[in-house]
């Protein structure tokens, strides 16, 4: 049963979360779908929904740094490079870390880098801490279609398979949050 939440039910976001279900949340520009990335089986459903590949590797959003490190080599990241990773954060920027060998490959896909957020988008910074981990975070969306941006629609499409729905505006950004390789400098894709 999907919980909707408006006022948030952070304990039955847990409990999803928890318990390997799919979560939808607002974002600074669409609604995104995620769950637990440390779950395989949480991570395949979501995939499996997107129909998206588990090849191209997915996003983690994040309330603060810390919650990264479980999946970024840190010390990967040189001191003439920090300054470059971390001044874009909290923000609406997506950057590709180096990946710890342990990181699943089912979250980096077939890179050796992790895609990474912290976010200052309240409503997910909220989501995050309440959770107390990073969250897998791709877009309300089939492969290749338009991102949902409301959560009636999220509960439209997706309702039935979702655990959780947070029922909130998204930030109102046009475009989706900009990827880059703060090591390399390389823009993957153009955003906010």
């Amino acid at each position: 049963m999907t919980t909707v939440s408006a006022t948030p039910d952070w304990t039955s976001a847990r409990e999803a979360f928890n318990g390997g279900e799919l979560l939808a949340y607002p974002t600074e520009a669409v609604f995104g779908l995620g769950c637990d990335p440390t779950n395989e089986q949480a991570v395949q459903r979501l995939l499996d929904l997107k129909q998206r590949p588990v090849q191209k590797g997915l996003i983690l959003l994040a309330a603060d740094y810390s919650q990264l490190l479980p999946f970024v080599d840190d010390k990967a990241i040189g001191q003439d490079k920090r300054f470059s990773v971390f001044s874009h954060w909290p923000g609406p920027v997506t950057l590709l870390l180096p990946a710890r060998a342990d990181c699943p490959q089912w979250l980096r896909g077939e890179h050796m880098t992790i895609a990474t957020r912290v976010t200052a988008f309240e409503p997910a910074r909220q989501l995050c801490k309440a959770l107390g981990s990073a969250i897998v975070s791709t877009s309300a969306n089939l492969s290749q279609q338009p991102a949902l941006t409301s959560a009636a629609e999220v509960e439209q499409s997706f309702g039935d398979r979702l655990g959780w729905i947070y029922q909130h505006p998204v930030g109102g950004a046009q475009t989706p949050s900009k990827i880059i390789n703060p090591l390399t400098g390389e823009v993957v894709r153009n955003g906010l």
